[in-house]
């Protein structure tokens, strides 16, 4: 049965962003929507060729933000998944299977656009709105 986390997380339709940083610390974020958790520590997801995958090939350490807009500030939900990349690859079984699946979900014009697929490990969950408060969770 998947967790409350791996529930929220591939929740569909839902938009996040993913934060990364190059080796000399300049920062990108960018929108997606492909990031898939597998099981209780793994996310993947694919990548075209961008600043993206550059930053995390620089740096492996990634946070994915899930935003729920609310009534009010405090009424919004979400979260902030830090992540670690184990493993990249541009070609092979995984990367095969993966865009066949893209193409099934997405269509063939945004498989033709994944040049890599990326396998994160979970290390750290954070809620959206956090005032300090005990507010690391490791996994």
């Amino acid at each position: 049965m998947p967790s409350k986390l791996m529930e929220y997380f591939n929740r569909s339709p839902r938009i996040g962003t993913l934060s990364t940083a190059d080796g000399a610390g300049n920062v990108d974020s960018a929108v997606f929507g492909s990031p898939h958790m597998t099981d209780e520590k793994t996310v993947v997801m694919g990548l075209g060729e961008n600043r993206t995958l550059s930053n995390l090939q620089d740096n492996p350490h990634a946070v994915f933000l899930i935003m729920e807009p609310g009534k009010e500030f405090m009424d919004w939900k979400g979260l902030r998944v830090y992540l670690e990349v184990k493993d990249l690859v541009t070609s092979g079984p995984v990367f095969d299977t993966f865009k066949a699946q893209m193409a099934k979900v997405a269509g063939e014009a945004a498989a033709a656009m994944v040049y890599a697929v990326v396998k994160f490990e979970i290390t750290g969950v954070r809620p959206l709105i956090d005032f300090g408060q005990g507010w690391e969770k490791s996994i």
